[in-house]
């Protein structure tokens, strides 16, 4: 974007008119934040004089059926809810200081629906991930909203990857309400590779079910850092080696 800057008047004070030889040019970034446009979408409807048959391009796909969000809409709430950790009513709250406000519960359904929508992805990366032979395994906790209550509860969020030296990188999470081994239990299934995995003993029970454990480094290294970084233990030292 050209904005110009020229001098209200180019006539010399000698009374010549002056000529322009050059320019000087600054460059600046500008961002602009929120800007909402609608899409149109014009079907044009023929029809045949003679015979009185009526043509019309059919209606484009959506990802919510008669829904008034784009495509580009709903990734936007998506990634700025997931990726960024932006709650969807400081969301609403942005979009409102942009002009066009959109309730808190609005903006949950059209999240729900691309869940729905998304569904096959994941199960599609699921099924690719446990062809892995070795994966990696943790879970996390996560504050949940507890209807009716006003409060929160713990739930967490399992994650699944491919390892490092594998050349599909993938990573699946899988929401619980709990800590519970059977959750890990039911998402890998039948699947019987070696698990990379700290020593939480909710995955004791794979391994007596013919998965291989594979014991962090990472974890397994701690205590001994500790020893050795706190207390200067030779022994904690020879271990680090």
């Amino acid at each position: 974007t050209d904005v110009h800057h020229e001098p209200d008047s180019t006539l010399c004070r000698c009374g010549c008119q002056m000529k322009r030889i050059g320019e000087d040019v600054c460059e600046k970034l500008d961002y602009q934040p929120g800007v909402f446009t609608v899409e149109r979408h014009v079907r044009g409807k023929w029809v045949c004089h003679q015979c009185e048959t009526l043509i019309q391009a059919p209606v484009p796909a959506q990802i919510i059926d008669k829904g008034i969000p784009t495509s580009g809409l709903l990734a936007q709430v998506l990634v700025t809810k997931y990726a960024d950790h932006l709650p969807l009513y400081r969301q609403s709250g942005i979009f409102e200081r942009a002009g066009f406000t959109i309730p808190d519960s609005t903006l949950s359904e059209w999240v729900g629906r691309c869940g729905v929508a998304l569904q096959p992805l994941v199960d599609a990366l699921k099924r690719e991930l446990l062809n892995q032979p070795v994966l990696h395994a943790d879970e996390t906790p996560l504050p949940m909203l507890k209807p009716g209550s006003g409060k929160t509860q713990r739930a967490y969020l399992w994650s699944y990857c491919s390892t490092p030296l594998s050349s599909m990188k993938a990573v699946v999470f899988d929401f619980a309400e709990s800590r519970g081994g059977k959750h890990a239990e039911q998402f890998l299934d039948r699947w019987r590779g070696t698990l990379v995995c700290d020593d939480f003993p909710g995955y004791k029970a794979l391994f007596k079910s013919g998965i291989t454990e594979a014991g962090c480094m990472a974890h397994a290294r701690r205590k001994f850092h500790e020893l050795w970084a706190n207390h200067s233990s030779q022994i904690a030292g020879e271990a680090l080696d």
